[in-house]
């Protein structure tokens, strides 16, 4: 008798184990490669380069970013949004794990109810009118024989993980661009700045030529040539800071800021500002730093699981049901022990046709498996995409930057040359304008080019993901 009750039970529980879904693995991608190809013949400006960490934007050491990162992490709107999509998917776990337990429910009521002498249910001889008192409770529970319901927890409990890196990718992404646009701001705060001193130079420069002019000692062309010169500086003022406040109140919507009553002061970038060192770590390393990447292959392995559940529809479904209570038609002995009653018993349903139905939610299941793996391998060549294209990005613009520099040394000295020869009366001031219009020009790609050095070192940071950690996306914290 022993050995039967254990060989029953060990069915049993080789049953309870059973799963159709296939043996799930990450699934393979391009080889990581020794190095990043960018970085080769790089050095960094600063010897002290570092893989950003936790609030990486500290390491840009200014305190106006600090406050608004922090401000952005507390009532960005979006990140509310996807919270709240967290929230969902992991209550959708728990919803999924109940199927796991049994379910009882309870009804009780209290009729009196006359029954129809002339119905098919009316006994003769039994009175036409009686009570009916009842309290009952009714227990189902399916045994999960094939994995069906297994399935469905580990699919639901897969896409809530997804969920998770998602929101941690959602938050790199606005804490980077929280970054961008403020460096932006202060480029535009640096670019008025200058061309506010460029339109000063100029309203002095047409003052100068209409002197001359009113001495005769200037043409006409001259005076008009600077009048151009001093309403088009003017003109891109005035655009630079249309620019300003556009991007103002970008980063007013971004920190959960009403742009109406949202500013920010005037600062503008310092000339030596530059991007701080980052290191991006062995190539091999970067898939576990990217939420994005993450939450791609939480998706693919809850596709996987639901094609266990998809091939579990072929097989029975066996369901324990069972109910039991007290029914009278008095109230004074309805919760008597002959007021009992009860049932408990297993019942099955056995799919026999359905038209196809099950092979076509087959198929479909490992048709969205299918497209899961290639959104995943897709993710990984763009994330090792984008540090390639930052890489390259801020090995370049340094460059840039040195030969800008120089081409603003040049331009500045040729423009104090040529403003000393137009005063001797040796060249017309078309020479002038010219060079002072190569000076304006040396400067504000100067500007640009810093400011392209400082968002470049953002996306690199972004692209090896920031300061994310995977957290409670594999242990499953919080479901």
């Amino acid at each position: 008798m022993r050995g039967r009750c254990a060989l029953v039970c060990g069915a049993a529980t080789l049953l309870a184990a059973c799963s159709f879904a296939p043996p799930y693995s990450v699934p393979k991608s391009a080889a990581a490669p020794d190095q990043y190809r960018e970085i080769a013949d790089w050095k960094h400006a600063q010897p002290s380069d570092q893989a950003p960490k936790g609030d990486w934007w500290t390491m840009y050491s200014d305190p106006q970013l600090n406050a608004l990162e922090t401000r952005a992490a507390d009532a960005n709107q979006n990140l509310k949004a996807a919270f709240a999509r967290l929230q969902q998917a992991r209550a959708d776990t728990r919803i999924a794990r109940a199927d796991l337990f049994p379910s009882i429910d309870a009804k009780a009521y209290a009729e009196r109810a006359r029954v129809s002498p002339n119905s098919p249910q009316y006994i003769q001889g039994k009175p036409t009118q009686g009570n009916d008192f009842d309290v009952e409770a009714d227990l189902s529970y399916e045994i999960d024989l094939w994995g069906r319901v297994r399935n469905q927890v580990a699919s639901a409990r897969a896409n809530s993980q997804a969920s998770a890196a998602d929101l941690g990718a959602l938050q790199l992404s606005i804490q980077a661009e929280v970054a961008t646009d403020y460096f932006g701001l202060r480029s535009y705060d640096t670019q008025a700045e200058l061309l506010d001193k460029t339109t000063d130079d100029y309203q002095k420069a047409l003052d100068l030529t209409q002197t001359l002019f009113d001495n005769g000692a200037a043409a006409l062309s001259d005076v008009e040539q600077a009048k151009t010169q001093l309403f088009t500086a003017q003109t891109q003022a005035a655009d630079t800071r249309l620019l300003r406040a556009q991007l103002e109140h970008g980063i007013a919507v971004l920190v959960g800021e009403n742009p109406s009553t949202f500013q920010l002061p005037l600062n503008s970038l310092p000339q030596e500002a530059s991007p701080p060192g980052v290191d991006p770590g062995m190539p091999s390393a970067l898939l576990e730093r990217r939420p994005d990447v993450a939450e791609a292959e939480r998706r693919v392995a809850a596709a996987n699981a639901q094609i266990g559940v998809a091939r579990a529809a072929y097989f029975p479904q066996f369901t324990l049901v069972g109910g039991g209570g007290f029914n009278s038609v008095s109230s004074t002995n309805w919760l008597s022990a002959p007021s009992q009653f009860w049932s408990l018993g297993p019942q099955m349903t056995l799919p026999i046709f359905e038209g196809g139905r099950l092979v076509a939610q087959t198929e479909r299941a490992k048709a969205a498996y299918s497209e899961q793996v290639a959104a995943y391998r897709n993710t990984v060549l763009t994330a090792y995409q984008e540090v390639e294209d930052n890489l390259a990005a801020l090995r370049q613009l340094e460059k840039e930057a040195n030969t800008e520099a120089q081409a603003v040394e040049a331009s500045g000295i040729a423009l104090a040359k040529s403003q000393d020869r137009y005063v001797e009366g040796l060249v017309t001031y078309l020479e002038v304008a010219t060079t002072e219009t190569t000076a304006l020009q040396a400067q504000l790609s100067r500007i640009n080019i810093q400011t392209r050095r400082l968002d470049a070192s953002v996306m690199l940071i972004k692209a090896l993901g920031g300061g994310w950690n995977d957290g409670s996306v594999r242990t499953g914290k919080n479901e």
